[in-house]
């Protein structure tokens, strides 16, 4: 018989008190928590690199949830569309969420592009938060419960030359960081002649692979700018001999069949997803036996109940799901939960948010401890919104600016 553990107590009694919130409250009319939509709530600021978009939903009782759409650039068309989709959402019982998001996606009409599934990925990550409290448990308890015990990181490092590059990762590696993510590229490789951009990336990847020693994993992000899949397999092969962990978006994503065609090709794995949306996109993807890592960003394909079904499809063709998680600290928390009752979670994206100034927009800043997150136990998200903060770094206009290559035709960022 199991012992009566403090942590198997505890959860015991959250289940407890669970089972009496829905008994005391549950009924034909009223809805499992008797909890109403009073409002949605945007909030925008600047990181110091970047804008940031997040928002509340909160309830006639108090209770609050937080999200964090994908900012893509012209984040007012995010900003408008939840403005826009308040009257939705007001009035109802927050815990119906695939029916309060089926019926927000119906109603527009039109199949969602990025604009429309960022906003309602937010939401979705609000309502969670909200059931989550309700309930006084972790969301990935109302997800499937815990399939393992912490969530493994790769840090992302994005320096110009070999030798910076090695630096920072030698640093990580003595934080107990033990996979990586870098673009194979080197500076300006736009305006260069393609066979130096093979040998430099291959410099590149030496250098990270002596850093960091033989057994680490590393990724390699392509970022979806190259459109000839015989391209992106030389520049696959240049950097093989350092086995990689996976290449990342080598061709674009929308066209499916370039990337099948190179997945039968290549001699390491494939990981693509980051620009998909919803369902039936990952879907196509994956009856196209187009990856073998697929990587849906849950505050842009839908959030998490549309990510918990993405991952079952990917189980299924026998895929692993990384999360795409580029963005700072309440979108990390949205996905360690995802990963935290996910079978064929694989490893998260981390950009090392904890230290950077984004950290102050959130209560929590949740720090990775020898290249893994803890499960987190606060109720719902585990994750407050710092609207003080927030409030002191209004946004500013953010530019990517105009990549070209060396004819002045413009290029991929």
């Amino acid at each position: 018989m199991a012992r009566n553990t403090p942590e198997r107590l505890h959860w015991r009694a959250r289940w407890l008190q669970w089972q009496h919130s829905l008994s005391r409250h549950a009924g034909p009319a009223k809805g499992v928590n008797a909890l109403k939509i009073t409002d949605i709530r945007t909030y925008r600021c600047h990181d110091g690199a970047r804008n940031s978009l997040f928002l509340q939903v909160r309830t006639d009782e108090g209770l609050t949830g937080v999200g964090e759409p994908y900012t893509i650039g012209p984040d007012e068309g995010i900003v408008g569309l939840v403005e826009s989709a308040v009257p939705w959402f007001v009035g109802q019982d927050p815990s119906r969420i695939e029916w309060l998001l089926r019926r927000a996606r119906n109603t527009m009409r039109f199949p969602l592009g990025q604009v429309g599934w960022s906003a309602l990925s937010g939401i979705e990550h609000a309502l969670w938060d909200i059931a989550g409290k309700a309930a006084n448990l972790p969301v990935y308890m109302l997800l499937g419960g815990r399939f393992r015990e912490r969530v493994r990181v790769y840090h992302a490092i994005y320096d110009p030359t070999p030798e910076k590059l090695a630096e920072t990762a030698q640093a990580l590696v003595a934080q107990g960081y033990t996979a990586f993510k870098t673009t194979p590229y080197p500076p300006e490789w736009r305006l260069k002649p393609w066979n130096e951009v093979l040998r430099e990336s291959a410099r590149r990847m030496e250098a990270l692979r002596k850093a960091v020693g033989p057994d680490a994993d590393i990724g390699l992000d392509f970022h979806a700018t190259l459109r000839e899949p015989a391209r992106a397999r030389q520049l696959a092969e240049a950097v093989a001999p350092y086995r990689p962990m996976f290449v990342e978006e080598p061709v674009r994503p929308e066209h499916i069949a370039s990337t099948a065609q190179l997945r039968a090709q290549l001699g390491v794995p494939l990981a693509t997803g980051e620009n998909l949306y919803g369902l039936s996109q990952f879907a196509d993807l994956l009856d196209a036996e187009a990856a073998d890592i697929i990587q849906p960003d849950l505050c842009s394909a839908g959030g998490l109940l549309e990510g918990k079904k993405i991952a079952a499809l990917a189980e299924a063709h026998y895929v692993t799901v990384a999360p795409h998680n580029p963005l700072g600290l309440l979108s990390t928390a949205v996905s360690v939960h995802l990963a935290a009752c996910t079978p064929n979670f694989l490893i998260l994206e981390y950009h090392g948010d904890h230290a950077k100034p984004k950290a102050q927009f959130v209560d929590d800043p949740w720090k990775p401890v020898d290249g893994y997150f803890a499960l987190p136990t606060r109720p719902g998200l585990g994750m407050e919104l710092d609207l003080d903060a927030i409030a002191r770094h209004p946004p500013k206009p953010w530019d990517r600016g105009f990549p070209t290559y060396s004819d002045g035709a413009p290029a991929f960022i």
